[in-house]
C-alpha cells in the first residue's frame, strides 16, 4: 500500500532543451558553450567567461579573461553582448617588484557611438616614482584614454582595449614622463 502511493519523482532534466552560446560579431562569432534551459528566456541574462586562448588559439592571451551576457535568442543560440574584461591577478602581480611603482589609473569614457566603458590601465615604472611624478602620470594616461576613446566605436575600442593596442599606444607615449617597465589595461566595464 505504501509503495503504491509513493509519486514518481519527475526527471527536469529531459525537459530542458540545450543553447548554443555565441560571442558577439566583433568576436568573429565563435562557439564559447551550451547551457541547459527549460525556456528560452530563462538563458537570457547568464553571464559567461572565456580566456582570450580559447577564443584566439593565442596562448601567450591566457591571463585574459572576458565576459559575455546572453541578450537574445535566435532559436537555440544565444547570442551575447561584451560585458567586460580582467586580467587574472596573478600575472598583475608578477608584473609589480620591489623598487617600482604601480599607477593605477580608471578612466570613464565615452564612445564616438555614445556608449560608456570604465576602462583599469594600470601603469608599472621601472624605478621608484615620486608621487608628484605618479600624479602626473595618472593624468596624462587618463587624457589619453579619453581622447583615444572619444574618436573610436565602442566595438573598436574593445578590441584595442583587449588585445593590447591601447595599452602599447599608452606606453609608448606615457614612457616620455617617467621610465615604464609595462602598460597593461587590466579591466574594462560596459556601463548601461
Amino acid at each position: 500500500m505504501a509503495k503504491a502511493k509513493r509519486r514518481r519523482v519527475r526527471d527536469t532534466w529531459k525537459e530542458k532543451s540545450w543553447f548554443t552560446i555565441k560571442t558577439p560579431v566583433a568576436f568573429q562569432d565563435k562557439e564559447i558553450g551550451e547551457t541547459p534551459a527549460k525556456e528560452a528566456e530563462y538563458v537570457i541574462g547568464r553571464t559567461v567567461e572565456v580566456t582570450m586562448r580559447e577564443l584566439t588559439g593565442d596562448f601567450s592571451k591566457q591571463y585574459i579573461k572576458l565576459q559575455f551576457e546572453v541578450d537574445n535568442i535566435a532559436g537555440n543560440i544565444a547570442n551575447t553582448k561584451f560585458t567586460g574584461h580582467k586580467t587574472t591577478t596573478d600575472y598583475v602581480r608578477s608584473m609589480i617588484r620591489r623598487g617600482t611603482s604601480r599607477i593605477d589609473a580608471p578612466v570613464y569614457v565615452t564612445t564616438k557611438d555614445e556608449r560608456k566603458i570604465k576602462l583599469h590601465v594600470l601603469a608599472v615604472t621601472t624605478r621608484r616614482a615620486k608621487s608628484s611624478q605618479q600624479k602626473f602620470m595618472r593624468e596624462t594616461i587618463q587624457d589619453l584614454v579619453t581622447n583615444v576613446a572619444s574618436e573610436k566605436t565602442f566595438d573598436e575600442l574593445v578590441e584595442i582595449s583587449v588585445n593590447g593596442r591601447l595599452a602599447s599606444e599608452i606606453y609608448h607615449k606615457a614612457k616620455k614622463i617617467y621610465p615604464l617597465k609595462r602598460v597593461e589595461i587590466i579591466k574594462s566595464k560596459v556601463l548601461e
